[in-house]
């Protein structure tokens, strides 16, 4: 007979924008709009979506069509972000099947948290709307290097007074790989994110692959010393 080894688990620590949170409908919603005070017509819905995890910059380049250099964008980037601010959650919702997910992480006492590049001026707030009771949110406002350096994943486990090689980090792009693989993590790659075509989640080297957010229940009842029901 062969026994397979489960490894310990004291927390689950989340990416935001798509890997926890489908928030392109209303980047979607603010880039319309900006498009149409510039006159222009807005870009394509789900080449938009991939640009989301880029950040604010790539998404104006893509959908004006411009370059890092042009002297029209931080202009652009303030106006997006002020736009953005004002319909923070208007359509943002968890993909589907991360309610039932943290419902179970509660229920068996593992603690789950949010680590994450948005600034918390917007992500707070987010957090807030969407009524989300994650143990820890973690910024860049909070640290000196943003991901894929490794220290929100070094502030979250001091706070929450975790052991790093106890922690499982799942996130929508590389740089979270790199991030929780930095900090002595597991890692999941939520291919069902925000994930640019020409980067694909296959080629990131993470430890698993969650092709759904129901995925992931799978990987941590296969691999870890937990039972989800």
């Amino acid at each position: 007979m062969t026994i397979t080894k489960k490894w310990p688990l004291d927390a689950v620590l989340f990416d935001l924008d798509g890997t926890l949170v489908d928030t392109a409908p209303d980047f979607i919603l603010c880039v319309n709009a900006l498009c149409r005070q510039h006159g222009i017509e807005p870009p394509d819905a789900m080449v938009f979506r991939t640009q989301v995890s880029h950040g604010a910059s790539a998404m104006i380049q893509t959908a004006f069509n411009i370059t890092p250099e042009d002297d029209r964008l931080p202009g652009l980037i303030t106006e997006f972000l002020a736009l953005y601010e004002n319909n923070i959650c208007v359509e943002s919702k968890l993909f589907d099947g991360f309610d039932e997910l943290l419902t179970q992480l509660d229920e068996h006492g593992i603690v789950w948290g949010i680590i994450t590049n948005k600034p918390r001026r917007f992500a707070a707030p987010l957090v807030e709307a969407l009524k989300l009771n994650s143990a820890c949110l973690i910024c860049p406002d909070d640290v000196e290097q943003r991901k894929p350096h490794p220290e929100s994943m070094d502030l979250a486990c001091t706070q929450l007074s975790l052991t790093a090689t106890n922690c499982l980090y799942v996130g929508d792009h590389r740089r979270d790989i790199e991030a929780g693989k930095a900090a002595n993590m597991y890692t999941a790659a939520a291919a069902f994110g925000y994930v640019d075509p020409s980067d694909p989640a296959g080629e990131w080297r993470a430890d698993f692959y969650a092709s759904t957010p129901a995925s992931l229940q799978t990987i941590l009842n296969t691999h870890f010393d937990v039972t989800l029901t």
